[in-house]
């Protein structure tokens, strides 16, 4: 097993650090409506589509309203902020969700509730990251929102390793500690710190960077959360087997499709670039 996770993250490292870093424009746009296509792909499975015709036709579905959603760039620029601010609220519903599994499961158990709930997953996580590209310190965004997130679940696996004593969310990942998520957020809130301190920020800038900084990380939390509890609703351990040794697409995204969108809100809201 370690050794097939070794080789598919020296494979897929330098084609996810290129497509990040180096494509622009529609190119980077396609790169990652590919990504978010597979995902596609693998939530139609966790929303209750066993057959393949139905997890290609959903996963096509999503990849036209991307194609949508960039072709509406010019025409209709609110668009993409009202796709934000819906994945914004969806994510502040799932923390009540997560809390209340299983009970909660009966709001939105049917498949037609779990595929639209999919929609709102993964089409923000495109609008957001198209967005900074767009915006100053593109790439740079891009980095710090999964600085944010690697340290965050980099400092959670150590410190729930050393400290975990009180479950976070038993009913839905039971190998998630409180000791952990704080953990985790203190890492990220040191680098955020770190980085300001650097850069000399003011008091005020550094202290609302680390307010950002926690929300986002808090966030992507939720999102790990969610796909867990969509998992173990369907009974399944992973999305899908497409890279061996890690799961599918969705496990290693599912943090970063929540804190991506709250993270550009927040951005937006600083007046850091347009919606």
């Amino acid at each position: 097993m370690l050794k097939q996770r070794v080789i598919t993250a020296l494979i897929l490292l330098p084609i996810a650090l290129g497509g990040f870093f180096l494509l622009d424009g529609a190119a980077f746009a396609t790169f990652i409506a590919l990504v978010v296509t597979l995902a596609a792909w693998e939530w139609a499975r966790l929303a209750g589509i066993e057959a393949q015709a139905g997890r290609v036709a959903y996963a096509t579905l999503v990849a036209g309203l991307i194609l949508l959603l960039y072709l509406a760039r010019g025409g209709a620029p609110w668009l993409a902020g009202a796709v934000l601010l819906l994945a914004v609220l969806w994510w502040l519903l799932a923390i009540a969700l997560v809390i209340g599994y299983p009970a909660t499961s009966r709001y939105w158990a049917g498949t037609p509730a779990r595929l639209l709930i999919g929609l709102l997953i993964l089409l923000p996580a495109w609008q957001g990251l198209v967005l900074f590209k767009e915006w100053p310190l593109a790439n740079w965004l891009i980095v710090s929102v999964m600085v944010l997130v690697w340290a965050a679940d980099i400092g959670a696996y150590f410190s729930g390793k050393a400290f975990g004593r009180r479950k976070l969310a038993p009913r839905v990942s039971p190998g998630k500690s409180w000791e952990g998520l704080f953990g985790g957020l203190l890492l990220s809130l040191l680098i955020v710190a770190g980085v300001g301190l650097y850069r000399d920020w003011t008091t005020g800038d550094l202290l609302w960077g680390l307010i950002g900084a926690a929300a986002v990380v808090l966030i992507s939390v939720v999102g790990d959360l969610t796909e867990s509890m969509f998992k173990r609703q369907s009974g399944v351990k992973d999305s899908s087997n497409l890279l061996p040794g890690h799961g599918g697409v969705l496990d290693r995204i599912d943090s970063l499709t929540a804190a991506i969108p709250v993270f550009a809100v927040l951005l937006w809201g600083a007046g850091w670039g347009a919606l």
